[in-house]
């Protein structure tokens, strides 16, 4: 049989959803893999949603908001637009980037809509089931999927990304303008470094290991391991558990958990 994917659809209430309600209403053909879920604005998705979308096995998920400098809300498209274009660093990070898409449409754009859907569907069938369905999830992924959802939920990115626009257009408390490219490296940096603390940081949680053992299993040199190792001891989310011979092991802190 064919693979049919299931689709999640966010979409906004004033354009997106408007333009589906159109699409029904001119009777544009298309796909009906897609399930919608209605919010008043694109912005309002957290990045956190997709993620819990994708873990659960859905095969894609898409959001639809009004085009740029026409939401309703002022600058909710474009908050969502940086936070969003950050998660598909953060997937693609982990090669799931393509079950993923972020449109604008608008509230009389229901033949677009419905081209969106279908190109869409025919990407999700491309990439095939998700590998989180089934009787046999890809566990390994999974665990990468739960450290990409704790470093989208991590204070340091969100603030780096909630300033992105401004200090970039408008200056930062002392005026002084960053160059779009040096700030998208910052976060770029900030994403790597975060996701790497948490892949090592959940292999911690379910038993001790040294920084020989978390670089074998994440084919990470040790050096790094060990910088990481440091900066989850100063944040007192590990310590030490014991010393075999003259090699140190470290375990997550149950508060951390």
């Amino acid at each position: 049989m064919s693979f049919e994917p299931n689709i999640l659809g966010f979409l906004c209430n004033w354009c997106s959803y408007a333009g589906a309600d159109l699409a029904g209403v001119s009777r544009v053909q298309y796909p009906p893999n897609i399930r919608v879920i209605r919010v008043m604005c694109s912005g309002r998705v957290d990045p956190v949603f997709v993620i819990e979308a994708l873990a659960t096995g859905l095969d894609g998920v898409i959001v639809m908001g009004c085009h740029l400098g026409d939401c309703h809300y002022i600058d909710g498209n474009y908050e969502e637009k940086m936070k969003l274009d950050l998660l598909s660093k953060a997937l693609q990070l982990i090669g799931l980037s393509g079950r993923f898409r972020l449109e604008w449409v608008s509230a009389s754009e229901g033949v677009r809509f419905g081209q969106v859907v279908s190109e869409f569907t025919k990407q999700i069938k491309n990439e095939g089931p998700s590998p989180f369905s089934g009787s046999k999830p890809n566990q390994k992924l999974k665990e990468d999927l739960e450290a990409i959802k704790r470093t989208l939920s991590d204070n340091r990115l969100r603030t780096l990304v909630g300033r992105e626009r401004a200090i970039t257009e408008f200056g930062n408390v002392y005026e002084e303008i960053i160059e779009f490219e040096e700030y998208e490296k910052i976060i770029d940096d900030a994403l790597n470094s975060e996701f790497l603390r948490n892949k090592i940081l959940i292999k911690l949680e379910k038993e001790p290991l040294s920084v020989k053992n978390l670089s074998k299993s994440l084919s990470i040199e040790s050096s790094l391991i060990l910088e990481h190792i440091v900066s989850l001891k100063a944040r007192n989310l590990i310590d030490f558990n014991r010393i075999d011979g003259i090699t140190p092991y470290y375990h997550a802190l149950k508060e951390a958990l």
